[in-house]
């Protein structure tokens, strides 16, 4: 048994936790939110409506009254365009990629971090697998080449930024923002700021076909949050991760080794960065490196209206998906209504701010 297992991992007992996907603190450390002890007095819990709303299932349904409200606006003012069957697809299609780099940024923030650099990689990933050589690799071998590749190139990515943040202890908003720079750029240099075309015919129909009517990107998206899900609720990496974001002295103490943990997160994010590299690049059917604008926008956004905290300690990827169905709903409406992507801007950064008003009032009523 490994030196990091916690207490109640070696009673095989899960963490308990006061809502789902929050943190608990191990026994006898002081909670998050500075209380007693766990096995101290019991903290006195909210009912009612408001103990309701701030729980996981008040949140997610707000969510989805929230979505519900949206495709309401959209058939109102873009009719049978936006109530199509196609253009429900157009925008599961278009929130898989994205999706997935919220997933792995579902669990950074979970965790206490942040990471800016996810659009960047997403761009050096798709970059670097349809170079000549890796797509020559690919005809001689199989298309996974090129799968491998990408994933590969994010995971990389994620263990320098893990390393730097975790054992260099820099700040992560400076590492990633390095990383932002310096992906982005080595991008340029390889591509040589060309478009690079996918040439595997067998790479591009695998992904762009469709199983049942659902489009494989789909697909994947969704089998990447099942497992996230999983991950982060049933798993002992996750209540170490939600452990490490809501108090990483006490975590420490508990036995849990967080920078090594730190370092895991952030190749997890990657991770999901080179998959997303993959689902855009059979998407478009190439690989650029101006791929991933604003993603790490989009993914913070999304994971924050979802219902993580910024702050770490509580983490929902079901929150995350909902998050990431609401902005591409979003900008499916103001396109078709013919709004210009700065008014998407701006609508996006008011719900952001709007979001974490919510989060930091919801938080002070439960203390109170």
């Amino acid at each position: 048994m490994s030196a990091d297992v916690t207490k109640a991992d070696q009673a095989g007992e899960p963490v308990p936790a006061d809502v789902e996907g929050a943190a608990a603190p191990a026994p006898g450390a002081p909670s998050a939110t500075g209380g007693p002890p766990v096995g101290g007095p019991a903290s006195r819990s909210q009912g009612g409506l408001a103990g309701f709303l701030s729980g996981p299932a008040g949140r997610s349904a707000g969510l989805v009254v929230a979505l519900v409200l949206l495709v309401i606006v959209g058939i109102i003012t873009a009719g049978d365009r936006f109530a199509s069957p196609e253009n429900a697809l157009t925008i599961l299609r278009l929130g898989a990629t994205i999706g997935v780099v919220s997933v792995g940024m579902t669990f950074v923030i979970s965790g206490g971090g942040i990471d800016l650099s996810v659009g960047a990689i997403v761009a050096l990933s798709s970059v670097w697998a349809t170079t000549v050589a890796t797509q020559t690799m690919a005809a001689d071998f199989h298309w996974i080449v090129m799968v491998f590749v990408a994933v590969a190139v994010g995971a990389a990515c994620g263990l320098v930024n893990g390393v730097l943040v975790a054992y260099g202890r820099i700040a992560p908003f400076i590492v990633t923002l390095a990383m932002l720079a310096a992906a982005r750029g080595l991008a340029e240099l390889i591509a040589k700021r060309r478009t690079q075309i996918v040439r595997d015919r067998g790479f591009i129909e695998f992904f762009g076909g469709s199983v049942l009517g659902v489009p494989v990107l789909v697909i994947v998206f969704a089998v990447v949050a099942v497992v996230g899900w999983v991950l982060l609720n049933r798993t002992t990496f996750g209540r170490r991760t939600l452990a490490i974001g809501g108090n990483p002295e006490a975590a420490r103490l508990a036995g849990i080794r967080v920078q090594r943990q730190t370092m895991y997160l952030y190749i997890l994010v990657g991770v999901a960065c080179g998959i997303a590299a993959v689902m855009l690049m059979a998407r478009t059917t190439t690989g650029t490196s101006t791929h991933g604008q604003l993603y790490e926008l989009d993914a913070i956004a999304a994971v924050v209206i979802g219902g993580t905290l910024l702050s770490g300690g509580r983490g929902t990827v079901v929150g995350t998906v909902l998050g990431v169905l609401i902005f591409t709903t979003l900008s499916n409406v103001f396109t078709l209504n013919n709004l210009d992507t700065s008014t998407q801007a701006v609508a996006k950064g008011a719900i952001i701010v709007a979001a974490v008003l919510l989060q930091q009032r919801v938080s002070r009523t439960r203390s109170g």
